[in-house]
């Protein structure tokens, strides 16, 4: 019988004794998988968002936190500057984003020159009641909204008129507005022409109407809340074009979106190295099972690796024996760990980042097997050498 048929001989009886060595081995891979599982869906998941939300950059008034103390006593923040950007700013904010795009794209743009590169959509909020119900409503440029939310399914058509709005999916169906309708905003009379269908964002509960006729009604001539800019790459130096307008056109703020993304990728860093360092400290403690129930195992094996020895067996035969018993611990730890890992991400998943997809990853699995496999025969090492050097003479006094 070849040595490796042994052994597995040899574990099927001691399966018991196999699955509890392998069970600290298990609890490390499936936190390491789990955490590497969620991390992957977290991170597609803010970066669906960030391509779904259109933006390259986004502009708004250079508002500061004020802190009010009172002694020790916090009192809270308090916000300086203007609430609203002048609509004057928005020629400098596109010669600005087109210059640095032409710069950056080079001979390889389509656009001649003069022409306007990237999609500006200027914004205008403002919270007013429609009967009962509070409500946000929007001023916007309807020509150039569609270029940077590409993700709206509007029912209908976009405003062409000064008195026509689209309205989100439950604003319409909180004020029960349908295209047709007529809404008072202001004692001023809109048509509802569309309807917003469910997007998962604010843009569901609000109003949109023209932004002049916004600007009249509200008494915000020449004012905006705030500047949403696309540009026509993805690889475009936003974070340059936002250092240029913060530094060029004052009262305003540019960020780029892709650095609230960072932001929250760095957090999702930094949670990760937390739980994978909780990983390896499960997997050492793994480690020190194996080696502890290794050492049971030779303890209780004296007899029988002295009777190997005795029909010719080898202090090799001995040591390679241990180990393949370890590479089989190794081998169940990290498929039960893959898989319990898997299973916990689908379930921690969506409670640490809301509405996430979780989807099992099979290239994880041979990393799973290789941790297992490695923290098994690492551990079974020296369990293995005091097994070989087990003699005849130790096994008969056992007896």
């Amino acid at each position: 019988m070849k040595l490796y048929q042994l052994v597995a001989k040899d574990a099927l009886r001691r399966r018991r004794r196999l699955v509890y060595t392998a069970l600290g081995v298990v609890v490390g891979v499936a936190v390491f998988i789990s955490v590497l599982t969620i991390s992957d869906a977290g991170e597609n998941k803010i970066y669906k968002e960030l391509d779904k939300y259109g933006a390259n950059l986004m502009v708004t008034p250079a508002i500061e936190d004020v802190e009010l103390n009172v002694g020790t006593l916090e009192l809270g923040n308090l916000g300086v500057g203007e609430n609203y950007i002048p609509q004057s700013t928005l020629p400098q904010i596109r010669e600005i984003t087109d210059t640095a795009i032409r710069e950056y794209v080079g001979d390889s743009i389509n656009v001649p020159e003069g022409d306007p590169i990237a999609s500006i959509a200027p914004h205008l909020y403002t919270n007013t009641k429609i009967g009962e119900a509070s409500v946000i409503v929007v001023g916007f440029d309807p020509n150039t909204e569609p270029a940077i939310k590409t993700w709206w399914d509007v029912r209908g058509e976009y405003p062409k008129q000064a008195n026509e709005a689209v309205i989100g999916a439950t604003a319409s169906q909180v004020l029960k507005l349908n295209p047709g309708d007529t809404v008072l905003i202001k004692e001023e009379p809109f048509t509802i022409v569309g309807i917003i269908n469910e997007t998962g964002s604010n843009d569901d509960y609000q109003l949109f109407i023209p932004l002049a006729t916004a600007q009249r009604i509200f008494s915000k001539d020449g004012l905006i809340s705030a500047v949403d800019i696309r540009a026509l790459c993805n690889g475009c130096p936003v974070e340059i074009i936002a250092d240029e307008i913060n530094a060029n056109i004052p009262g305003v703020r540019a960020v780029a979106i892709k650095q609230i993304a960072n932001n929250e990728m760095n957090l999702i860093s930094k949670m990760n190295s937390f739980l994978m360092t909780l990983a390896g400290i499960t997997l050492l403690i793994g480690a020190f099972g194996v080696v502890n129930t290794m050492m049971s195992s030779v303890h209780e094996r004296v007899k029988d690796i002295g009777i190997m020895k005795a029909v010719g067996g080898s202090r090799g035969q001995i040591l390679r024996m241990f180990l393949y018993e370890a590479f089989i611990i190794g081998v169940v730890g990290g498929f039960a760990g893959y898989l319990a890992g898997t299973l916990l991400s689908y379930v921690m998943g969506p409670l640490i980042f809301d509405g996430v997809s979780i989807t099992y990853i099979l290239d994880y699995l041979p990393a799973a097997l290789g941790i297992a496999i490695g923290v098994a025969v690492v551990a079974s090492v020296y369990p293995a050498f005091r097994a070989s050097q087990i003699k005849v003479a130790d096994s008969i006094r056992s007896l």
